[in-house]
């Protein structure tokens, strides 16, 4: 199969990590199935590729905190030979869990666990059937330590990188040459932060990285065949000492976590 025969789709795909997947992708030459809330900015991402990359582009506007919207696009995907899935949509929120509306933690926990879940069950006999494919699912450093004002975020995170773990070891005891990562990233230069209302200033510029590297780094990542891709050395080691500490010295340490949110709000 020619790459320009592969498909490619990209959740969140309307700004930040994911339209950086997107153009990086069509630069390659897939073909790209974009999936977003926001249609109008769907639409520019599209016709801007077709301009640029010469891509063949098709939207899909969806909702993926909505059941009924992922379903719809999971019944899309599984009639497609999907080449690469890249779950990247999601979304923060300020707050303590006690005091933030219970709707959008439910929200969280759809975009960020059933959608991944969902998509990834779309594709995935395919891509075993075919005998090649990949799957990136967007996780965070923030997976590996948890954080006051940051508690549904931190644990769907996590969610995503045992997901994305166990289906490594079911692959490779199945001996299927499908790969899968789970992408790490620390503080990232998007909309992201942005949109959730949070403080830039407040983290050191040190951790900052640009939204370009972290997904170029993925897909080097992802052709070496990488379960878990962190870029940046210094978020490596934080991911790596949060695992070994004990739970206790550990708990201390996110008592001070950088990623800790205003919870006065």
């Amino acid at each position: 199969m020619e790459l320009a025969d592969k498909i490619a789709i990209v959740t969140g795909a309307s700004s930040g990590l994911g339209e950086v997947f997107a153009r990086k992708l069509a630069q390659r030459g897939y073909r790209l199935i974009l999936v977003a809330r926001r249609a109008g900015r769907l639409e520019e991402l599209r016709t801007n590729l077709e301009h640029t990359a010469h891509a063949a582009v098709e939207c899909f506007p969806c909702d993926l905190a909505s059941t009924q919207d992922t379903e719809r696009l999971a019944a899309h995907l599984e009639q497609r030979p999907v080449e690469l899935l890249v779950n990247n949509a999601g979304f923060g929120t300020l707050g303590r869990f006690v005091d933030t509306d219970y709707s959008r933690q439910v929200d969280m926990v759809n975009v960020h666990v059933l959608a991944t879940m969902r998509l990834t069950k779309a594709v995935l006999p395919g891509m075993m059937q075919r005998g090649h494919g990949g799957i990136i699912n967007v996780a965070s450093v923030a997976g590996f330590w948890r954080s006051a004002g940051n508690v549904s975020y931190c644990a769907t995170k996590g969610w995503i990188n045992d997901f994305t773990e166990g289906l490594r070891v079911e692959l490779d005891s199945a001996g299927s040459a499908v790969n899968v990562q789970a992408l790490c990233p620390g503080f990232t230069y998007t909309e992201f932060h942005d949109t959730m209302g949070a403080d830039r200033a407040a983290i050191p510029k040190a951790l900052w990285m640009p939204a370009d590297y972290v997904v170029e780094e993925s897909l080097k990542g992802l052709e070496a065949g990488r379960l878990f891709v962190i870029p940046n050395w210094k978020y490596r080691l934080g991911a790596a000492f949060g695992e070994l500490l004990p739970w206790r010295w550990r708990v201390k340490l996110e008592k001070a976590s950088p990623h800790k949110r205003d919870t006065s709000r």
